[in-house]
């Protein structure tokens, strides 16, 4: 997984939770940042912006979600996963 797609998403990830991105662990959820239903789907817009994505997620069922949001790390993952999918 490219390092580039990783701190792209953790300076989004810590723009929307206010603290430095040398804050954010790979571990850590967003709730675990402070980051409400807003801020996620804010981030959602902003990681499709960075990366030219679709990111396959729906804010009103987030549970039912294809796109893990358990941590900052499924994120990535998963990003790297729709990048991977899209260059096909």
């Amino acid at each position: 997984m490219s390092e580039d797609i990783r701190n792209r998403i953790v300076e989004i990830i810590a723009e929307q939770a206010v603290i430095d991105p040398s804050d954010v662990s790979m571990d850590q959820s967003l709730e675990d940042l402070g980051i409400d239903s807003l801020g996620l789907v804010e981030a959602i817009f902003a990681i499709e912006e960075s990366f030219d994505i679709s990111v396959p997620f729906n804010a009103n069922a987030p549970e039912e979600s294809e796109f893990d949001i358990s941590s900052v790390g499924a994120i990535v993952t998963a990003v790297a996963g729709l990048i991977a999918a899209q260059k096909g």
